[in-house]
């Protein structure tokens, strides 16, 4: 659930981005300044979903990290397909020799499940 909350958010920052800011600064800049922004939506619905997930151990939060990058690349591939992107321009996107930024996203993703906990244990008083 928390997942397709992201992705609504997501594909809203998308299309935000292709419409206003990759016709001033270009297709590859605009996808690759969307990997900060769209870490930091990602941390923020997490951050406010984090309880309601209950996942407390460190293997729990990677699974749940692991599982949401899955259901992201098979978002963004099927999605990126049927909106007529080609499988070089989707890889491009993961390739950093071509800019690609969106390893260091899947990455965040991955962890972020794990960093909110540990952030969050920390300001819980004991």
């Amino acid at each position: 659930m928390v997942w397709m909350v992201f992705m609504v958010f997501e594909t809203l920052h998308g299309a935000v981005r292709e419409i206003f800011i990759a016709p001033q600064i270009g297709g590859l800049k605009a996808r690759q300044l969307g990997v900060p922004v769209g870490c930091a939506i990602l941390f923020a619905v997490a951050w406010l979903a984090a309880r309601w997930l209950g996942a407390t151990t460190r293997v729990q939060q990677l699974i749940v990290g692991g599982l949401w990058v899955v259901l992201t690349l098979a978002f963004e591939c099927t999605v990126g397909r049927a909106v007529g992107t080609s499988w070089m321009q989707l890889l491009d996107d993961y390739n950093p020799a071509r800019g690609g930024l969106m390893l260091l996203g899947l990455a965040f993703m991955f962890v972020t499940p794990m960093l909110i906990a540990r952030h969050q244990s920390r300001e819980t008083p004991k």
